[in-house]
């Protein structure tokens, strides 16, 4: 998948965690020189910074670019057209109110950001796999199993059948019951939490169409699932970019749920007035 290509800068660090002494070398570079970048050649960049030029172009490749021209345009377009470059650098002297409003920018940008790298056809194949599948499980650990029980908040309200659990040992063993006819959802920030992988491993030779949620970039879930989604989040000087991801992976749950909505009708309508009767009933 190639980026919008107003979204360079997003995914260098995105990517950034995972990328080599050399590549982040290059990164650094990047970020800190947008403007000498759009009018130097790959040549020049790589004598710049003392390394191949085909160094530079696998970076290119890295960050979803055909190669450095193209990331060239990205970054002119980025710099003509700036996106508010919004961190949270906390300072001692930062009111209440300013503290709040970084937050609030911060996950702001966390959303957009992941907005511009949403595949639509994985989007549309992952709805159109959810609403066919006689059961959908939703797995995560740690932060991203709250996520994943959140998930199963929502989800209960389609009338499908869906299940979660926060419970490792519970998580092995409903995986190991899915079919063919089923679908697993993961959740998991990094892609490489050994349980979660575990998980998804018995999960596909139990036959079961899996969808992962992850952090943009290569990662062992993004590679093994059927159809992998994808957010974006900065790590940032209060959160870790795991814990920033967090509102970037329930929005796109919410995409996923109101499509589902949408698509069901009236199959839809008809558990959520269910579903409101019952508790209606149970503050009576």
């Amino acid at each position: 998948m190639i980026l919008n290509q107003q979204y360079c800068i997003a995914s260098i660090r995105s990517h950034y965690s995972q990328f080599s002494d050399t590549e982040k070398k290059i990164a650094d570079y990047i970020l800190g020189n947008p403007d000498k970048i759009i009018h130097s050649t790959i040549n020049q960049l790589a004598e710049d910074l003392g390394v191949a030029d085909s160094t530079v172009f696998r970076f290119c490749k890295r960050i979803g670019f055909k190669g450095y021209q193209a990331m060239k345009i990205a970054l002119a377009s980025e710099i003509v057209t700036p996106i508010k470059d919004i961190h949270e650098t906390i300072t001692e002297e930062d009111t209440v109110q300013t503290i709040t409003e970084k937050v609030f920018r911060s996950n702001m940008k966390t959303i957009e950001d992941t907005l511009h790298i949403t595949n639509e056809s994985a989007l549309e194949s992952a709805v159109n796999m959810i609403c066919s599948a006689n059961r959908i499980d939703f797995f995560g650990n740690g932060g991203s199993g709250i996520i994943a029980m959140d998930a199963y908040h929502k989800f209960i309200r389609t009338g499908l059948t869906v299940y979660a659990s926060n419970d490792s040992h519970i998580q092995l063993m409903t995986a190991s019951q899915l079919t063919k006819n089923d679908c697993a959802v993961f959740i998991s920030h990094s892609g490489s939490t050994t349980d979660i992988l575990e998980v998804l491993k018995i999960a596909k030779d139990a036959g079961a169409t899996t969808i992962g949620i992850t952090n943009y970039g290569k990662s062992p879930l993004s590679k093994s699932v059927d159809i992998p989604l994808y957010t974006v989040s900065d790590e940032t000087d209060y959160r870790s970019e795991a814990l920033s991801s967090r509102i970037a992976q329930l929005t796109l749950i919410d995409a996923l749920y109101v499509n589902i909505m949408t698509k069901r009708q009236s199959e839809g309508k008809q558990a959520l007035k269910k579903m409101r009767s019952a508790i209606s009933l149970k503050r009576l």
